[in-house]
C-alpha cells in the first residue's frame, strides 16, 4: 500500500492543504492520503487552539472533496502531545505487512525537524515529501538535510535523497496557494468573507459553530 500522510493543526483546514495533497497523491500514485489533525501540537504558539472535535469535524468535511482523502483521529485518541514519530509507528501497526508511507510537509516545517521528538528515527518509518512554500529558501534544503547526520545521500533521481533504510526524501514543487489558517481566522474575526479559501462545507460548519468570532464562544 502506498499511503500519504498530511498532518497539521488544521485550524481550519483550507484549500492550500487539499490542493497539495491531491497533487502529490496523483503524482506519486498513492492509494490514499490520510489527513491527521494534531490534538495537542508540540510546536504551536501559545494562542488558544480550537477544540479538537471542531478541527476533526472540519477535516472530515474537507476530506469529502476527494475520493483519495481519508481522516484518522489517531492523535485525538492519544494522551499528551501529538508527536509524528508515534503516529508513524501507529501506521505500521494498523497497515500490515509493511505500508509504503509518504509523509508530506512544507519545507518550512522540515527545516525545524531537529526539534521533533526522535527525529533521527522518523526516516526509518516513512518516505518524506518536502513541498516548496511561497517565499521559501529551497537552496537551504540540501545543506540542512546533510547536517542531520542520519545518512542521507543524493540519489540518481532529481531532487531525491536516499536514506539507509531504503526510504527517500523527495523535494517537490506543487501548485501553491498563498493561504494560511491564520489569515482565515483573522478574516472571520473581522467579519470578512472566506469564500473560495476553504471548502464550502467547512465554511458553513465554522460559521454555524461560531468559530473564530470574537463575539461568540464555540458551540
Amino acid at each position: 500500500m502506498r499511503l500519504g500522510i498530511l498532518g497539521g493543526t488544521f485550524d481550519p483546514i483550507h484549500l492550500g492543504h487539499l490542493r497539495v495533497a491531491e497533487e502529490i497523491g496523483e503524482e506519486l500514485e498513492l492509494e490514499k492520503i490520510y489527513l491527521i489533525p494534531a490534538a495537542v501540537p508540540p510546536h504551536k504558539e501559545t494562542r488558544p487552539i480550537t477544540p479538537f472535535r471542531h478541527r476533526l469535524a472540519m477535516t472530515q468535511l474537507a476530506a469529502q472533496e476527494s475520493p483519495m482523502f481519508e481522516v484518522l483521529d489517531l492523535e485525538g485518541r492519544r494522551q499528551g502531545l501529538s508527536y509524528s514519530i508515534e503516529t508513524l509507528r501507529e501506521f505500521h501497526k494498523i497497515f500490515k505487512p509493511r505500508p509504503i508511507l509518504f509523509f508530506i510537509l512544507g519545507v518550512d516545517a522540515f527545516l525545524e525537524i531537529k526539534t521533533w521528538k526522535e527525529y533521527e528515527k522518523l526516516f526509518d518509518y516513512s518516505n518524506f515529501v518536502v513541498i516548496n512554500r511561497p517565499r521559501s529558501q529551497s537552496e537551504a534544503l540540501e545543506p540542512f538535510l546533510l547536517s542531520l547526520n542520519v545518512g542521507f545521500d543524493r540519489s540518481d533521481k532529481e531532487h531525491t535523497y536516499a536514506h539507509p533504510s531504503g526510504n527517500v526524501l523527495i523535494y517537490k514543487e506543487a501548485t501553491l496557494m498563498d493561504i494560511s489558517s491564520t489569515q482565515i481566522r483573522e478574516r472571520v474575526a473581522s467579519g470578512k468573507t472566506i469564500r473560495f479559501l476553504i471548502p464550502e462545507r467547512v465554511r458553513a460548519y465554522l460559521m454555524e459553530k461560531g468559530l473564530y468570532r470574537t463575539d461568540e464562544s464555540p458551540r
